[in-house]
């Protein structure tokens, strides 16, 4: 199969299997946005793409446990490792390059520490999503149908925390300038949340 056959039998599988299905649209805009952290340093794309892609199956519906307690424990990087080699085989992707995406997926969470290019453009595009607008965006829509989101507050919480911790978290220079104006935004929504709220719970 082509790249571009393998490339979008990927992005058709992710958009049948994203549920609920605003949580497609991340995939494409941390792969562009991966990408543009390069600024044009070597890299393998066809790895940085199926890691992109793949990374998030087992935090969809349908991938993770419905049980609570289960969910509470369940690792979905581990679920993908297991379960992605042989979908991307089926896919055409090429076998070669299978465990080098397989390591990016594992260590594309902030409190990972990469082991290639590949997987430090991945986490860090990773890291600036979870700031700035977008992230307001894909936290907020949690409250209600994630177990962990019951009020508006857990989001607030969650989002304080991004801003505290994840930007001396950015290996790249790339990444932290792009941070720079994503953190801005991020303090001035948790500011205005708490003025508007004035002492009241959200």
């Amino acid at each position: 199969m082509t790249q571009s056959g393998y490339r979008e039998a990927i992005a058709d599988y992710i958009r049948a299997q994203a549920k609920p299905a605003d949580k497609f649209s991340h995939q494409s805009r941390l792969y562009q946005l991966a990408r543009r952290l390069a600024e044009g340093q070597a890299y393998d794309d066809d790895v940085l793409y199926a890691a992109a892609w793949m990374h998030d199956l087992g935090v969809f519906i349908g991938h993770r446990p419905e049980d609570p307690a289960a969910l509470a424990a369940w690792d979905h990087v581990a679920y993908v490792a297991r379960v992605a080699p042989p979908i991307l085989k089926q896919f055409g992707f090429p076998e070669g390059k299978i465990a080098a995406a397989i390591e990016v997926i594992r260590t594309h969470l902030p409190s990972a520490k990469p082991t290639s290019f590949e997987g430090t453009l991945l986490r860090d595009a990773d890291i600036l999503e979870q700031l700035g607008v977008v992230a307001v965006l894909r936290t907020v829509s949690k409250v209600g149908r994630d177990t962990r989101f019951v009020r508006y507050a857990d989001a607030i919480r969650v989002l304080r925390r991004n801003v505290e911790e994840l930007p001396a978290q950015l290996e790249l220079v790339s990444a932290r300038r792009l941070a720079r104006p994503r953190v801005k935004v991020l303090k001035a929504f948790l500011a205005a949340a708490e003025a508007e709220a004035d002492g009241n719970e959200l």
